[in-house]
């Protein structure tokens, strides 16, 4: 069984004054502070909400 490709990102950017939207990417993805880690399966919808707030995190593979 091949493993699951996974990605890791790390929030640098502040939600504060951002749209709601972004504010609710970056709470989907399972950031919310600056300085956050979250690691995520590598998938078409998660590659979405990061191309969404690509300004405020950082991605580690």
């Amino acid at each position: 069984m091949a493993a699951k490709k996974t990605i890791k990102l790390v929030q640098v950017g502040s939600p504060i004054g951002r749209p709601k939207e972004q504010r609710a990417v970056l709470i989907g993805l399972g950031l919310n502070k600056m300085g956050r880690v979250s690691v995520l399966e590598d998938t078409p919808s998660i590659r979405g909400m990061v191309q969404k707030v690509s300004h405020l995190v950082r991605i580690e593979e």
